[in-house]
């Protein structure tokens, strides 16, 4: 499990004063990237030579409303974990209270042709630590 909290920002917002319901992918893609780097991995995960990891699947549920000021928490999980891909889960807190969860599913493939490969040895285990139970 990776956790970070957000500030809500005006701009975040949709003119009923609510978070526009896109800039949950935001927040939640923003978790990801420092739950990547928190992996302290020694090659470039974002700009590598040999793959990239695309997102193949996202999806959102919405539970109560996230407001201008508010602080929330995005805690991210790897809710599935394949030899060429994995799912992560996040859970969007408002204290106590669950506003949204949403699911992004990342396929590693070779650059040179796109095809499907195995995630690399030290990322695979960096995820497996941060599998949800």
């Amino acid at each position: 499990m990776f956790s970070v909290k957000r500030r809500i920002n005006f701009y975040d917002c949709d003119p009923a004063g609510i978070i526009f319901y896109s800039r949950l992918f935001d927040f939640s893609h923003s978790a990801y990237e420092q739950m990547i780097e928190s992996f302290s991995l020694t090659e470039d995960y974002w700009d590598n030579p040999q793959y990239v990891v695309p997102i193949i699947h996202a999806e959102c549920d919405y539970f109560s409303p996230i407001k201008y000021g508010d602080e929330i928490q995005i805690i991210v999980k790897v809710s599935e974990l394949r030899s060429s891909s994995f799912e992560l889960s996040y859970e969007l807190m408002l204290g106590s209270v669950k506003c949204a969860s949403l699911k992004t599913v990342h396929v590693f493939v070779s650059r040179e042709d796109w095809n499907k490969m195995n995630i690399p040895d030290d990322i695979m285990i960096s995820l497996q630590r941060n599998i949800s139970e």
